[in-house]
């Protein structure tokens, strides 16, 4: 009986001790098959439509065609617009491409991806071996944006002769003053004026308005409406300039430090 123990209790630990062995391997090769997939590239092929007089000028009847570019993404983002960036500044200088805020925002880096209209910054790329095809955006014309910017000849241009390196040529200050008028407002300031201006708890309307009887401050604006086309907030500084304008006609009349009134009219 004790014998029969014994070998009982031999057979068990040697058993126990020949599954240890056997699972040490197995534990251990799931993680070296991880390490070695992990160093492997993931090369991606990147087709994008092309056209010719982009590239070359002196072929101007070619008809576009997409271009293979092979990237491995395991060296750059997992974005669409990382691509694009990559390609630009390591394989093809002659891409182009609009972007911006890179985070989905603007608006600026839409095109066509894999057939639906989206934004390169948000759409990330998959691991298939599907070939990425990236188009402009259907509804929208391609313009021939370096031709039409060559043809207005966008530098400096001289019919008096100097000598290259000689001297530079300056503008005055009354030259600059054309150009630049730094003692206009804008239409930020100009409508953060207007909200202190017709709040009907602020009792110094008529002193705020006087800060404007310059000709600069305030009508250097020529109602064009740029403004509000451009402001990202969706606010209409034109209207509140205009409103502006109209309180300065009737300033003389304005009690000092008693906005009540005008804050009511122009709310």
């Amino acid at each position: 009986m004790f014998r029969v123990l014994t070998n009982t209790t031999i057979v068990r630990n040697t058993t126990t001790a020949a599954a240890t062995k056997t699972n040490v391997p197995d534990t251990k090769q799931p993680d070296m098959k991880h390490l070695k997939c992990e160093s492997q590239s993931r090369i991606k092929t990147i087709s994008i439509y092309r056209w010719i007089i982009y590239i070359n000028p002196e072929e101007p009847n070619k008809k576009p065609y997409l271009q293979d570019y092979k990237i491995d993404l395991n060296d750059c983002g997992p974005m669409v617009l990382d691509v694009l960036i990559k390609i630009k500044n390591e394989l093809d200088p002659t891409l182009a491409f609009r972007r911006s805020c890179r985070e989905g925002i603007c608006g600026s880096c839409s095109m066509n991806i894999d057939g639906r209209n989206t934004l390169a910054c948000i759409c990330k790329i998959d691991d298939s071996s599907k070939p990425l095809k990236i188009h402009p955006l259907p509804h929208m014309i391609l313009l021939i944006f370096i031709c039409n910017y060559k043809m207005i000849e966008p530098y400096l241009k001289r019919k008096t002769p100097t000598a290259v390196g000689d001297k530079q040529l300056f503008q005055s200050v009354e030259d600059r003053k054309k150009l630049n008028s730094d003692k206009y407002l804008g239409p930020a300031v100009l409508m953060q004026a207007y909200k202190w201006i017709v709040d009907s708890r602020d009792e110094y309307t008529k002193e705020r308005l006087e800060q404007f009887c310059d000709p600069f401050s305030l009508y250097r604006c020529h109602t064009i409406m740029n403004c509000v086309e451009a402001c990202p907030k969706g606010l209409n500084p034109g209207k509140a300039i205009g409103e502006l304008k109209g309180l300065m006609a009737n300033i003389a009349s304005m009690p000092s430090k008693n906005s009540s009134t005008v804050g009511t009219k122009y709310k």
